[in-house]
């Protein structure tokens, strides 16, 4: 079956980096897309950024532009998350989702927190 398994968060202060990973098995990681997603509390879950299947194409959330990157290894279906110049706003559990035969699939996800 699908399973996504986020790791790599953690408590960072105000400007420092992150980078998040994301494990899957269960489906030919090489051919989905993947995308990371957050939910801060109180909030709903939010769109971050979208890899195709070969990594070409990216696309980003306007709050996160030119501060995250994603990524992927297809040789360790895994996908990533390099975060930088982290705000307290930044704070959320962080999931990755992907699609496959029409049904979406979430990881368990991973908290990251920024405060000083």
């Amino acid at each position: 079956q699908v399973q996504l398994v986020e790791s790599g968060g953690g408590l960072v202060q105000p400007g420092g980096s992150l980078r998040l990973s994301c494990a899957a098995s269960g489906f030919i990681f090489s051919t989905r897309g993947m995308s990371w997603y957050r939910q801060a509390p109180g909030k709903a879950r939010e769109f971050l950024a979208q890899i195709s299947s070969t990594g070409g194409s990216t696309n980003y959330a306007n709050s996160v532009t030119g501060r995250f990157t994603i990524s992927r290894d297809n040789a360790k279906n895994t996908v990533y998350l390099q975060m930088n110049s982290l705000k307290p706003e930044d704070t959320a559990v962080y999931y990755c989702n992907v699609k496959v035969v029409g049904n979406g699939y979430w990881g368990q996800g991973t908290q990251v927190t920024v405060s000083s």
